[in-house]
């Protein structure tokens, strides 16, 4: 029997537009019923995280910025934590400026950035449909820099970079990967996130990696998670479409992967569901959790 399923977000759990469908939600419900722990492991921020694990009533933990924070819901507290230093993220801005690509900075408040493009674009457009307490908050300055070296909080999850010139993208990784003490995220393809604004459709599509601290990842967060509960690998069902869940896909006792992922993250997995706009999520928990 399966004790707790991880469930990345974007990509996954999510569909294109951003939300989760109904039957989503009852299948994740039903699982909770039954006393599986439901956990979210996304590589957004606490805020964002907490708002889709309230929507689908998993209130015990989440795993936020790509296994940088485990989160006590119940308690309000962090119990894990794997941040980003201050020193670093200053010095992979330099970087990005130097090469004049776009960067994002995640921190547990919000993101930072020079302005709104590709993913943060993406959340801003997503924070039009929610109330003030439940948007991703955004933080857009000229000087990012100023704007790190000035702040007390020291929160960095990650940093996220994109570009959709796979030429000027390639060139910034190789960069990236000379720097000590990070964990870069090697994605081969493009990202592709669609807005609705009235009746028309709009799709972002980009490069992308997210740079995190030097052994952050979404299953050392889950052993960290499993090992405080007393649940066994053998006893996790890991979902996911992305490179960033790769070491939860490889490790649980089931790796789930979604239709919708490349080729070759598929292979990270066992099995594949549906895709992502198909209730691909629910159809793997009625499965193996369910047994439907």
């Amino acid at each position: 029997m399966y004790k707790l399923v991880a469930i990345d977000l974007d990509g996954t759990l999510l569909d294109s537009y951003g939300q989760v469908s109904e039957r989503n939600k009852n299948a994740i419900q039903k699982a909770v019923d039954l006393g599986t722990k439901v956990v979210l492991a996304s590589g957004r921020g606490t805020m964002s995280v907490r708002n889709f694990a309230t929507e689908i009533n998993a209130n015990e933990y989440m795993i936020c910025g790509n296994g940088s924070i485990v989160y006590d819901l119940k308690n309000e507290e962090r119990i894990y934590e794997k941040f980003l230093s201050q020193k670093k993220v200053l010095q992979l801005i330099k970087i990005c400026e130097e090469n004049s690509i776009y960067y994002s900075i995640c921190t547990e408040k919000g993101i930072i950035a020079k302005s709104l493009n590709y993913n943060v674009l993406f959340y801003n457009h997503e924070n039009a449909n929610k109330p003030d307490n439940k948007q991703t908050k955004l933080y857009i300055t000229d000087n990012v820099y100023q704007y790190i070296l000035e702040r007390e909080e020291t929160d960095y999850t990650k940093m996220t970079i994109c570009d959709d010139n796979n030429v000027i993208f390639k060139s910034i990784i190789r960069k990236l990967r000379d720097v000590k003490g990070i964990n870069v995220l090697d994605v081969g393809h493009m990202t592709r996130k669609l807005m609705k604004l009235g009746t028309e459709v709009y799709s972002i599509e980009y490069y992308y990696t997210e740079i995190t601290n030097e052994d952050t990842n979404k299953w050392n967060a889950i052993n960290f998670l499993i090992e405080k509960l007393g649940i066994n690998k053998e006893e996790v069902i890991a979902i996911g479409d992305n490179v960033n869940d790769q070491t939860m896909l490889e490790n649980a006792g089931l790796g789930v992967t979604m239709a919708n992922s490349a080729s070759y993250i598929q292979k990270m997995g066992n099995v594949i569901t549906d895709t992502n706009n198909d209730d691909g999520v629910a159809k793997a928990i009625e499965k193996y959790i369910l047994c439907e």
